[in-house]
């Protein structure tokens, strides 16, 4: 067993939450500071699939992408999907982390990842953080040169796992400077066009932030929420294990993407 704060306290020192966006709830959000940890379970979305997974498997703590609870709740009952969530959770002794933006954002978090995985070249922050200068929002770098935005997008589905992916601009064109923001990066198209970037790659945008995008000359890729963040719980789960041997980590095998394609 690992006392609970040293296993919050490599998961932050891994993604430090002062990288993590002001409207953001991160870090421990459920549980106890007295309790021990054996066995951790990594997923993005907490959905009742997946905490009752955590219930049946015997976890300690759950370390989720995305925050539950997210917003402050007025009253904890069973009349709600996540009232209900979280008392199960609760009832069983499992506590509940999220890296979320700090995450995204940290040195080695899912933007570098995806710049990993996509073989960019001087790669740095789209804005940087003041006191860790490798982290920051976002990511920009260099595509190889020739590479097209279309083949990119190829290259991004393939190493994210995605059944498909959305293009919105020139296909054709060359990627050139390639913007990364992961899971919804609509509010940062201006961002990523003061970068220099040519090609924006993100999970999902909304329609009228893909048409500001190409309005900003911008080709856009996305890949879809859930591809853009999922494959990095696993990432995620591998460090903490390797930096505390003896913690037990699995990650869920119910976390599934929502959306499916459908051919018509």
């Amino acid at each position: 067993m690992v006392p609970i704060d040293r296993v919050t306290g490599e998961l932050e020192r891994i993604a430090p939450l002062r990288l993590a966006a002001e409207w953001d709830a991160v870090g421990l959000l459920v549980g106890s500071r007295r309790a021990s940890i054996a066995r951790v379970m990594t997923c993005l979305t907490l959905t009742p699939a997946v905490a009752a997974e955590a219930v049946q498997t015997g976890v300690d703590l759950v370390v989720s992408h995305h925050p539950l609870p997210f917003r402050p709740v007025a009253r904890l009952t069973a009349a709600s999907a996540t009232g209900r969530v979280l008392l199960d959770l609760m009832g069983a002794g499992i506590a509940v982390w999220s890296g979320h933006t700090a995450w995204d954002s940290a040195a080695g978090g899912i933007n570098d990842q995806i710049a990993a995985l996509l073989r960019l070249e001087h790669v740095t922050p789209i804005t940087p953080d003041e006191v860790y200068p490798l982290a920051g929002v976002g990511r920009a770098g260099a595509a190889a040169a020739g590479t097209t935005v279309r083949e990119l997008a190829r290259r991004a589905g393939a190493a994210l796992g995605a059944t498909a992916v959305e293009l919105a601009g020139a296909a054709d064109r060359a990627a050139g400077r390639v913007g990364i923001i992961c899971g919804s990066g609509g509010d940062l198209v201006a961002d990523v066009a003061a970068a220099g970037c040519q090609t924006f790659l993100t999970g999902e945008l909304k329609l009228h932030e893909a048409l500001a995008a190409v309005e900003h000359g911008l080709a856009v890729i996305a890949v879809g929420h859930h591809a853009s963040e999922r494959f990095s719980m696993d990432v995620l789960g591998r460090r903490l294990a390797e930096a505390l041997p003896g913690l037990e980590w699995r990650p869920s095998s119910a976390d599934t993407d929502p959306f499916a394609w459908q051919a018509i």
